[in-house]
């Protein structure tokens, strides 16, 4: 079971830095195909990383897949430019993961 990203280029190099693959998506059509490709590999990756603002392109796609038992788990993380407004940020949400204030 593999780390996957999908994102704007700074994030999917970023990632790329630390060994997860990833693939940059530049709008809805491709963000679309690239999420529905890895849904259906679901042997190889585990766990799919996307960040908010591609999230939002594709939202209906992934609210049907975000809570289901199978695998890949899909997480969102913001992007260089910040969370999205009304979304936290990762500090918060790793502060309320762990119950302790960093």
């Amino acid at each position: 079971m593999q780390y996957y990203v999908l994102g704007d280029e700074d994030t999917v190099l970023g990632f790329r830095l630390v060994g997860v693959e990833g693939r940059i998506v530049k709008n809805s059509t491709e963000a679309e195909y690239a999420f529905r490709q890895l849904i259906n590999d679901e042997r190889r990756i585990g766990v799919l990383i996307i960040t908010e603002r591609i999230a939002e392109l594709i939202r209906p796609l992934v609210e049907r897949f975000l809570f289901r038992e199978k695998f890949p788990l899909i997480i969102e993380i913001p992007d260089r430019l910040g969370p999205l407004a009304g979304k936290p940020d990762i500090r918060t949400l790793v502060n309320q993961a762990i119950g302790i204030k960093l």
